[in-house]
């Protein structure tokens, strides 16, 4: 016998912080499948968004458009360090953990070494909580205590 999902299934997902990143250049956000431990480049942009998804993909990319010139257009760079801009959004009431508000979303630029990769860049502008295995539960303690939690779909982003 084939087993047959749930009909169910799209009833609960999970809400978590994606990781994005937008290459030098680009305008647009992908959704990274590595978790922060990658090299980036001077002149690209992170992102991490607290979102809700039920599959293995980040489903909202931050809220500012990935803009290497505006966040960080006023930091020369130079031969030692590299530049790398950074948009930490909260996420959606529909989906905020109960009881926590949702912090204004962070639009920052990181001068750090040129062997930082994606951890240490988010490190360098807010703290960070992750779990053993790795996976980032909180940044600038929201969410307080949880770390990517099941929950059902909330009623208001259902299809």
């Amino acid at each position: 016998m084939i087993p047959v999902a749930s009909a169910n299934a799209a009833e609960k997902g999970w809400r978590y912080w994606g990781y994005y990143q937008a290459a030098p250049g680009a305008n647009t956000w992908t959704a990274a499948m590595t978790g922060p431990t990658v090299d980036i480049e001077d002149g690209a942009v992170e992102g991490w968004s607290f979102v809700f998804s039920s599959d293995d993909i980040p489903s909202t990319p931050p809220s500012v458009k990935p803009n290497f010139a505006s966040i960080c257009g006023k930091t020369k760079a130079d031969k030692d360090t590299k530049r790398i801009a950074l948009v930490i959004d909260f996420g959606a009431k529909a989906y905020a953990p109960k009881g926590e508000k949702i912090k204004k979303t962070i639009s920052t630029c990181v001068r750090t070494a040129k062997t930082s990769q994606g951890i240490d860049v988010l490190g360098m502008a807010v703290k960070v909580r992750a779990a053993k295995s790795g996976l980032i539960c909180g940044l600038n303690g929201y969410p307080a205590k949880e770390c990517g939690s099941e929950i059902a779909t909330p009623a208001s982003i259902k299809k």
